[in-house]
Order: structure tokens, then sequence, then C-alpha cells
């Protein structure tokens, strides 16, 4: 189970979607609103949304989407249950909303438009909504004992576009040498001979390693944005435990490559001591990753 998360200001145009013929649409459940139509159900949201016109986006809209493997076990009641529970959690409550579920798909999923305005007229928070989502779906996967697909091996990878298309060939040329490479030159050997080229991020007033990109195809990727194992530290310590004689610093690569790549980093992308906006940047691409590779994993 993973949600994505809009924000918007048309209650008539998220409510037509979610409620469109085409997408075999079906109401699981309602409430504050008038459901016996689109137009009457989208004025039922904006009557409330007026308590607080401070809100510039009062519609808020979240999909749930559920595995394939699941779809057996997915009854309207059972996914009712879970969207009522993700939006308890989520603080949503108290307001109106409206949850529908689509049946144009192979994997099961449901759409809940609601009203950030809630009765009493207080914005519903949406602080931190994104990692909070994220930590919730993997509680409800978990007590529902849903099917999740966690990793990159579930990734349909004749469906990808580019970018994903060359980063899950580099992910998977990766995966491939990685245990025939005892040290950073065989490494960088093997990856060159299928096209992809690395380069090192030194750290600022010294020729410390700290960060690692990989390029191929006029593409770009920081390795702990291909995979989390793929980060400069953890290639490291991989590459030391299979050969505990190299030296800790790949020097004989870094010397070599850069004499022979432009510097693709640049000084402007060492941050020392990231700050914690910075950090909150870097959680937010990692879950960013994540439902990727989710949504890679279903047949959308």
């Amino acid at each position: 189970m993973i949600a994505k998360i809009t924000k918007g200001s048309c209650f008539a145009g998220a409510v037509k979607y979610i409620l469109n013929p085409d997408k075999s649409a079906e109401i699981l459940d309602s409430d504050g609103v008038r459901i016996n139509k689109i137009e009457t159900i989208a004025h039922s949201f904006n009557l409330q949304a007026e308590l607080n016109t401070r809100v510039s986006k009062p519609v808020g809209h979240i999909s749930l989407d559920f595995s394939k493997n699941d779809a057996h076990r997915l009854t309207n009641k059972l996914m009712t249950d879970i969207a009522q529970s993700y939006m308890q959690k989520m603080g949503i409550k108290d307001t109106q909303y409206i949850i529908a579920r689509h049946n144009d798909k192979e994997h099961p999923h449901l759409h809940i438009v609601f009203n950030r305005v809630n009765n009493n007229g207080v914005t519903i928070s949406d602080r931190n909504d994104r990692f909070r989502s994220e930590k919730i779906c993997k509680e409800l996967t978990k007590s529902h004992n849903l099917y999740f697909a966690e990793n990159k091996l579930n990734v349909k990878r004749h469906r990808l576009r580019e970018p994903d298309k060359t980063k899950y060939e580099i992910y998977d040329a990766i995966q491939e040498i990685l245990p025939t490479c005892k040290n950073w030159a065989s490494f960088e050997q093997q990856l060159n001979s299928k096209g992809i080229a690395i380069e090192f991020k030194i750290r600022s007033g010294s020729d410390e390693a700290q960060g690692i990109r990989f390029s191929k195809n006029g593409y770009t990727f920081n390795g702990s944005k291909i995979d989390k194992s793929l980060s400069y530290n953890k290639l490291n310590s991989r590459l030391r435990k299979l050969n505990p004689t190299q030296s800790k610093q790949p020097k004989e690569i870094r010397k070599s490559h850069s004499a022979n790549l432009p510097n693709i980093f640049g000084s402007q992308h060492f941050i020392p001591n990231p700050t914690n906006q910075q950090k909150e940047k870097d959680d937010d691409r990692d879950e960013e990753e994540i439902r990727k590779d989710y949504y890679n994993s279903l047949n959308i």
C-alpha cells in the first residue's frame, strides 16, 4: 500500500475525476456532502471551504494504491476500513470527505477527496504529511498483512521511461558486476565497459571522497538516488569487505578519473553540515524514490 497526496483549489474537478464513469468508479463512503450528483458534492465542499478563505488550496486529494497480489482480499469493506484508518492517523477528521474505488486497473486503488477546512473552519494541518503518510502506509500494510514491493527487483523494466530507464540500467549493471569487483579500479573498469562513467565528490579543502555519481546516456545520478545501497560510503564498505587490503580511499581512481572526466559536482554541491531543511529535502526525495519504485511495480 502506498499513498499519493496532492492539494488543489477546485473541488468540482477533483470530484469529477474520482467519480469518472470511465474509471468504473463506485462510492465507498462519504460524510458531510450531498452525494446525489457531482455538482451537489462540489457545492457542499465549497460551502464549507468558505469558512476559511485564507486556505488557497482547500482540496485534499489522496490516492491509496495496493498491489495486485492483494486483489482477491481487498473487498470494498476492507478498503473502506483501511481508508478510514489512514485518515484518522493522518489527522483528517471532523471534515467532509468522499471515498471512491476505481476498478479500471489491474491493481486495486481508491481515491479520497476531503475538505482541508474542517467543520469548524479550522485548517487541517499538512505539516510533514508525506513523511507521516509513508509511516502510516507501512503500519497499515503490516497490520493488514498486505503485500509491499520493497525493492527494485519487482519493477517492470519494460514499462520505464527516461530518465528512470537509464537509472535502472545503471542499477542492474552495478548489481551484476559488484560481486566480482575487489577494488575501485576494477569497479570503474567494468562500469566503463558498459558505457557507465563514475565521478567522486570530493570534500572541500581535501582529497577525501565523500560522494559518487554515475552517468550514462546523457543522464547523471547520485549513487544514493539510484538506490540507498549505492551511496559512496556503502559501496566503499562493500568493496573493502571483498578486499580488506585495499586503501580506504580510492586514490588511484580519483586521480585518473578527474583527469579524464569533467567535474560534474562543482564546489557548490559540497555541504559540510546539512541543515534540517536540507535533510528534509533529502528525505523527501528518498520517499519519492520509494513511491516511484512501487508505482513502477504496479500495472499502471
